[in-house]
């Protein structure tokens, strides 16, 4: 039996820092000719590693952020998101709070809907909404804050949190980005709160999805980084490969959310899962 986490699931949070910082800058400045980046900071592990990278690659005076609380959202994560701002020296000119709760309503009370992930879908979609207006203004690109975990189980809401432009953390587990914060040096309290989308009164992620990201993280480094069988994974880690199969399907049913939608084919050559073209052509000249 290992241990866990893994000790595969170990990083050189240096070297990754910095490769970061250098791909995103060149992604945003010369691939896509932005001007610079807009994060949704949510007080929370994930988009406070992400803006430390945004700052440290485009410079703070090119990164805007956006606190984007609804009426679920703690105290906390407000007092903790401003203090990342002030942390990076981000100018005040370049992030606002905006409270969606009032969108969320609307859409919520027009389309009749009471259930309260589905109210949770629509807040993150409503934040992407504002999010992509502040970068459509400012010549800028959304950089998404997702981590490999959670994008590889499903856990986000389709065209909310992941309908971005760029996403520099999504190849690192969520034990992984952790260690990344630790050598970032950002907030001990955003480094050790409990992971959550906020998206309901006192929502965890760990409750969700039953199990913690250490244990998590070591299934699907096993499964799908190396391959192994789920029965493999199950003797590797000492669990019960019910919770690995349990992991597999979340993996497999989750897929399309991780797609473009799919295009039944007619011509010669449809957008669709068999099209296939350079991500980054020729850099844009600005």
């Amino acid at each position: 039996m290992r241990e866990i986490p893994i000790r595969e699931l170990e990083i050189d949070a240096e070297l990754i820092a910095e490769y970061l910082s250098r791909r995103l800058r060149q992604y945003v400045f010369e691939h896509a000719g932005k001007s610079g980046g807009v994060v949704g900071l949510s007080g929370g592990l994930d988009s406070t590693v992400t803006a430390y990278i945004a700052a440290r690659a485009l410079g703070p005076e090119r990164v805007r952020c956006l606190i984007l609380p609804t009426s679920v959202t703690p105290e906390e994560d407000l007092m903790d998101a401003l203090t990342v701002v002030k942390e990076l020296s981000i100018p005040e000119s370049n992030y606002r709070i905006i409270d969606v709760d009032h969108v969320v309503e609307e859409i919520s009370a027009r389309a009749d809907v009471a259930d309260r992930v589905v109210r949770g879908n629509i807040a993150a979609r409503v934040r992407m909404v504002f999010l992509h207006a502040v970068a459509a203004s400012t010549d800028s690109l959304v950089i998404g804050t997702s981590d490999k975990s959670e994008l590889t189980i499903g856990y986000f809401t389709k065209y909310g949190d992941a309908g971005v432009d760029v996403m520099p953390i999504a190849d690192l587990y969520k034990t992984q980005v952790r260690q990344l914060g630790m050598y970032l040096g950002i907030p001990e309290r955003v480094l050790t709160k409990p992971p959550s989308p906020r998206l309901w009164r006192d929502h965890l992620a760990v409750d969700e999805i039953g199990m913690s990201y250490e244990l998590l993280d070591s299934i699907l480094y096993l499964r799908f980084d190396m391959w192994m069988d789920s029965e493999r994974v199950a003797e590797e880690l000492g669990v019960d490969a019910s919770l690995v199969e349990r992991v597999e399907r979340m993996v497999r049913s989750s897929q399309h959310k991780r797609m473009m939608p799919e295009v039944f084919r007619i011509g010669f050559r449809s957008h669709g899962s068999d099209w296939r073209y350079p991500r980054e052509w020729q850099p844009v000249s600005r």
